[in-house]
């Protein structure tokens, strides 16, 4: 399900934090408030990790990752990325990663399959991205926008892109992703998906602002209300109690 939640009376949520299926990253220095909404929601499932970035907490921009890996800025200090490496699951490839366009979430959206990376993004930057994350990576932009980390969310089941993407585009980039698509935007009118809200395959977090129309539309494209991880054991569970009997 979608959760609202701010960070210091900050509605962009996809700013201060990184969501993917094997681990959630937040920055430091936020209120316990909103650590407690994701780990309410998530620590049984996955390690919810305090995290800084070259001494910033604006990690939601400067790393990208999923469930395979997670790549970040050049600038990040040893002792933030001992931290990493220790706090998440060892399946997990932390690198850092040589690249001039380094605030990664802005120019990179990825899920565990595909990555949408920034036009000019360094070849070598593709080759590791293509090898850390486990994925295919492809050159687009999204309503003309470079910044695909910035205007598209997605997860393994649906993605969020730019309001003013054309239709013909967003049937051409969902069946390059092989999942659906939909175009909206999140707290009240914000077309910067990325910054506004973070998703994995059963949960989202946006910003406070997000309206009810909004959260009904992430819900569908992302099918949030038939993906929780506790369906998913509970019908599993009947699936088996029924074979057994």
């Amino acid at each position: 399900m979608a959760l609202r939640v701010q960070f210091e009376n900050n509605n962009e949520i996809g700013v201060f934090a990184k969501l993917t299926n094997a681990y959630c990253l937040v920055g430091i220095g936020g209120s316990e408030n909103f650590y407690s909404v994701f780990e309410d929601e998530l620590s049984q499932t996955i390690p919810v990790v305090h995290a800084a970035l070259a001494g910033c907490r604006i990690i939601g921009r400067m790393c990208v990752g999923n469930k395979n890996g997670l790549l970040v800025p050049n600038s990040t200090l040893d002792t933030e990325l001992q931290h990493l490496r220790n706090a998440l699951p060892e399946s997990v490839k932390v690198e850092r990663i040589e690249e001039r366009l380094s605030a990664l979430g802005n120019v990179i959206a990825c899920n565990d399959y595909v990555a949408l990376v920034h036009p000019d993004l360094d070849k070598e930057t593709e080759e590791i991205i293509a090898d850390t994350l486990q994925v295919e990576v492809f050159r687009q932009t999204i309503a003309n926008n470079v910044l695909v980390g910035s205007y598209c969310v997605l997860s393994n089941l649906g993605g969020l892109v730019h309001p003013n993407t054309s239709i013909t585009y967003l049937e051409e980039l969902s069946s390059l992703l092989q999942v659906p698509l939909a175009a909206g935007t999140v707290n009240r009118g914000s077309e910067v998906i990325g910054a506004g809200m973070v998703v994995n395959d059963w949960s989202a977090f946006t910003g406070l602002d997000t309206t009810s129309t909004e959260l009904t539309v992430i819900e569908s494209v992302f099918r949030l209300n038939e993906s929780a991880p506790s369906n998913i054991t509970t019908s599993m569970r009947a699936s088996l109690i029924e074979s057994m009997s």
